[in-house]
């Protein structure tokens, strides 16, 4: 099995997991935040969203400058409605999903760097970036969100096994 195929099968319970909890965020909330410090649930529902369309970037490129000096910085996805959300969740997804695949092991062993301004922030294996930066940020801000959730009362899906929402067996 080709290193992308592993990274594949996780990507892919993960991105299920991550939809289901995107499907849960309200309208009426997307202005919500638990602190002032925090993220509205527009902002943190979009960045989750748009991870994908970083896993892209990741298996594309050999670099990414997220704001480039003699360029446009990058613009975060702000969510505005549920549906939008959950449109531009699917298609980030997909396309890191197609691209990922398109990957040979040379290719994920190669250094691929993140930069701000021209500096260098990291330079590692692309599949670490893939599995770090893209998967494990997906599911802890994913986790954040159960939070933001939670606090509304709304119901929340087990992940790896069931939450304390889901109805016993019977």
């Amino acid at each position: 099995m080709r290193i992308a195929e592993g990274y594949i099968i996780e990507f892919d319970a993960e991105m299920a997991n991550t939809r289901r909890i995107l499907e849960l965020v309200p309208e009426a909330l997307l202005d919500y935040r638990p602190h002032p410090k925090s993220m509205n649930m527009a902002r943190l529902a979009g960045h989750i969203a748009e991870m994908g369309a970083w896993g892209t970037s990741t298996a594309k490129l050999d670099s990414l400058d997220i704001s480039p000096v003699d360029g446009p910085a990058f613009e975060p996805y702000v969510a505005e409605k549920s549906s939008d959300l959950l449109d531009f969740f699917d298609k980030a997804t997909a396309g890191a999903r197609e691209a990922v695949l398109e990957l040979s092991d040379e290719a994920m062993v190669k250094p691929w760097t993140l930069m701000r301004a021209g500096q260098e922030l990291f330079t590692m294996p692309r599949i670490a970036v893939l599995r770090t930066m893209i998967l494990s940020h997906i599911i802890h801000h994913r986790a954040q969100l159960g939070v933001y959730l939670r606090i509304n009362d709304i119901p929340i899906p087990g992940m790896y096994g069931p939450s304390a929402d889901d109805a016993p067996p019977s």
